[in-house]
């Protein structure tokens, strides 16, 4: 039996270290650098993470056509463009092959989704995942990669949260979503992690836990999230659907304008003044 011939599977290719200095990133078909993800990167920059740059050798230079933005960070890090970086040398395209595979090269990968990445990072050891992990399940619930009865499928939320508000935070956005709709399924969703979020932030300790529960929890979830969808798109939606419930025949309700402080939003015309609180609004 012949045996088959597998070199056709593998491209012709060497690798090299190349000085940054030598590499030339300025093709029509390539997008413009982006300064801010250069920047975030170099403050986060792990050498295990660096990929190996895409290289075509036309007329003796060094067309990077995958890897621009890696070039720039390891520049930016290292202060020099004297610097070598990995490259796979490819020494058989022409410019039009080169746009092809850019513009392609992303057509059939698969993407992580945010539930894969949280797992890979609980593996990792990471303390900011462990620790989302253990206070979910402190409140009986789990991270899945989407959303059940006692399941959070919102990870990416989760995590929004810790990054933003902190931990005390998040502990009070998950005990406050869980005693007052006790796991339901619809209510374990992003905008609504994000909503209560903003409320605990917002105001602190001036929103009861006991009436939040008593009062936001005489609408269900599926009411805030239809009161939400009239309000405003996203997270800020929920939060208003809930500080309308909340505030229903209260002597002194929690102000409008202490939701958007940080925000400094203005308040549109399709929102309840604090001076001039209508019935209409509360969640039917």
């Amino acid at each position: 039996m012949e045996e088959k011939d597998l070199s056709q599977y593998v491209p012709n290719v060497h690798f090299e270290q190349i000085p940054i200095k030598n590499l030339v990133s300025n093709q029509e078909y390539q997008r413009n650098l982006s300064k801010l993800h250069i920047e975030r990167a170099a403050q986060n920059f792990d050498l295990y993470q660096i990929n190996p740059v895409k290289v075509s050798r036309r007329d003796g230079i060094n067309y990077v056509f995958n890897g621009q933005h890696t070039i720039e960070i390891v520049a930016l890090v290292s202060g020099s463009r004297d610097t070598p970086v990995w490259c796979m040398v490819y020494d058989d395209m022409e410019y039009t092959v080169e746009a092809d595979v850019f513009a392609n090269q992303q057509k059939y990968v698969k993407q992580l989704i945010p539930y894969e990445i949280y797992k890979a990072n609980i593996e990792a050891g990471s303390d900011k995942h462990i620790m989302i992990k253990t206070l979910v399940e402190s409140y009986g619930l789990e991270i899945g990669p989407t959303r059940n009865h006692g399941t959070i499928g919102a990870v990416s939320s989760l995590e929004y949260i810790y990054d933003k508000y902190g931990y005390h935070v998040l502990d009070r956005t998950l005990r406050l979503c869980i005693s007052t709709w006790e796991g339901e399924p619809s209510s374990l969703s992003a905008n609504m992690f994000k909503g209560i979020a903003r409320l605990v932030a917002a105001f602190g300790d001036k929103m009861r836990d006991d009436i939040f529960k008593e009062k936001v929890g005489d609408c269900s979830s599926r009411e805030i999230i239809r009161t939400a969808k009239e309000r405003r798109a996203g997270a800020a939606g929920y939060a208003e659907a809930m500080l309308i419930a909340y505030n229903k025949k209260m002597k002194y309700p929690l102000r409008w304008s202490s939701l958007y402080k940080d925000t400094n939003k203005k308040m549109g015309s399709d929102d309840v003044s604090e001076d001039n609180y209508d019935a209409e609004w509360i969640i039917r």
